[in-house]
């Protein structure tokens, strides 16, 4: 059996030869959670209940994943300098071809990110990558539109931050800090700098560091010791894994986690006035006026989770206040593997 609380979702099998009698579905909900304090269920007679069911159960997850990518040059110390670059260099843009493909967007059929595949709104072109099954689009500052006389380009900062994690390219030996991005929702830097070793004399090699709000819980793979990568596979492969787990240990955080809460609680609610009131409408209740038939289970929402999609809503132009400094630099220690979860809110 399946029981389904505003906290989480309980999962049980119960073998009905170990009972002397069949016990009722309160009596087998309360041996599964002993937080069950029901005392009867309402049947459920509609034909789509399934369909609904299976909607809220899948309202988080997920494969896709999207991500911001800043370039800070030399001397860059404001989030006004680094959203006012537009010059793309020729080692910027071999840095992109490592992460992904640089497609069109108009007619684009793939994950978008919140991104206009039909009218043009959001520049001409992006970076996207297929990865372990999942699809990511990168929101590249340098090719979101420019719009002159606004230092704040709040064309480009309302998507870079609207995402939780980002990634950002250094040019120089300008340090990058975390709270110069201001931002309710981004909760990680991972931070890459092209950087030129004595004895090479190939292939660029990169330096890899990371820096997440101090609620965040760690998680892996871990950064080598020291923390350059010389192949352009391995650092794919590492940077798309470390964004990856990056974002879904961010959902841990306090933050995240208390409006995933409200955001679930408010969902069952609305399942079980839905289900019960469609279910008596089968029965014939006469005190109920038809209802328009059901439109099925929801589409995965755009983006990485639903909760964080409906809170953007609520917080929309919000995004340019400061949310404090991000003080914890860190790469701790965690699972060198990719997380198997489709969802980004969830972690083995």
């Amino acid at each position: 059996m399946s029981h389904r609380m505003k906290e989480c979702s309980l999962h049980g099998v119960f073998s009905v030869s170990l009972f002397p009698n069949i016990p009722s579905a309160v009596e087998l909900a309360k041996m599964l959670c002993d937080r069950v304090t029901v005392s009867k269920f309402e049947v459920v007679s509609y034909l789509k209940a399934p369909e609904l069911i299976t909607a809220f159960d899948e309202h988080r997850v997920s494969p896709n994943f999207k991500f911001g990518i800043l370039c800070q040059k030399d001397r860059q110390f404001t989030e006004e300098d680094i959203l006012s670059n537009n010059e793309e260099s020729e080692e910027f843009t071999e840095f992109l071809s490592i992460l992904g493909e640089t497609i069109q967007l108009q007619g684009f059929t793939g994950f978008r990110g919140g991104l206009d595949v039909c009218h043009g709104q959001t520049g001409s072109e992006a970076v996207f990558t297929s990865f372990q099954g999942r699809e990511i689009m990168f929101h590249v500052a340098t090719k979101l539109p420019f719009t002159e006389g606004d230092p704040q380009q709040l064309q480009r900062k309302r998507h870079i931050g609207n995402d939780i994690v980002a990634l950002v390219y250094q040019e120089g030996q300008t340090p990058f800090l975390s709270d110069v991005i201001k931002s309710h929702f981004l909760h990680c830097f991972l931070v890459v700098r092209r950087i030129q070793k004595e004895e090479q004399t190939g292939e660029p090699a990169y330096q890899v560091s990371v820096t997440a709000r101090e609620d965040v819980p760690p998680f892996g793979p871990v950064l080598p010791d020291p923390p350059i990568f010389t192949d352009r596979l391995m650092l794919r492969e590492f940077l798309l894994t470390k964004l990856i787990n990056a974002e879904i240990s961010c959902y841990k955080a306090q933050q995240f986690s208390r409006l995933e809460l409200r955001t679930r609680s408010s969902l069952l609610e609305s399942l079980q006035a839905e289900l019960s009131t469609r279910s008596q409408c089968m029965m014939g209740d006469p005190s109920l006026s038809a209802l328009p038939s059901s439109e099925g289970a929801r589409g995965v929402s755009e983006g990485s989770g639903g909760f964080i999609e409906n809170f953007k809503t609520e917080k929309d132009g919000e995004s340019d206040k400061s949310s404090g400094p991000l003080p914890v630099p860190s790469d701790s220690l965690g699972p060198a593997e990719l997380k198997d979860q489709a969802s980004p809110q969830e972690e083995t």
